[in-house]
């Protein structure tokens, strides 16, 4: 008896064994957008946050982003001592931010956000800085990244 009910609970077991689950996994595509399609409005907007967060490196003056202007987990990440450690180390490698020129504007499905890449223009000549903006379809910025400037494209 007691082999028996042994038996049944080790194919009990085996039968309820759970089954490897398949994520099906999120494509996200980069779709170039010719600068003169792009909204002028959602352009301003990109580039006024994004001068504005290169800026305090020149000014001094934190101005933390409002919730009209970004997500909340931007406003979250988006410190004074995170912007202090960064304007530290790039103003002494590149000197004084001077400017953004916008290179590039992608959409990013199935997010439905905006991508703004910008070269980011420092005093000095060996500066190879790029700023991403990204919008969101509330026009709130969702993510900053400075990264160094690569002349490769986005889109595949």
């Amino acid at each position: 008896m007691k082999n028996k009910i042994l038996v049944l609970c080790l194919l009990l077991l085996i039968g309820c064994k759970s089954k490897p689950v398949y994520v099906k996994p999120v494509v996200i595509e980069y779709i170039k957008v010719p600068l003169a399609e792009v909204d002028a409005i959602q352009k301003k907007r990109a580039y006024d946050l994004g001068k504005r967060v290169l800026m305090i490196c020149n000014t001094s003056k934190f101005i933390p982003f409002k919730e009209s202007e970004a997500t909340p987990s931007v406003i979250e990440n988006t410190t004074l001592e995170k912007h202090s450690k960064v304007c530290l180390k790039f103003r002494a490698r590149y000197g004084d931010f001077v400017d953004l020129k916008l290179i590039e504007v992608y959409r990013i499905t199935p997010a439905n956000e905006t991508l703004f890449r910008y070269k980011a223009l420092y005093e000095h000549s060996n500066a190879n800085k790029e700023l991403r903006v990204t919008l969101n379809a509330e026009n709130k910025v969702s993510s900053l990244k400075t990264t160094d400037w690569s002349d490769t494209s986005l889109s595949k």
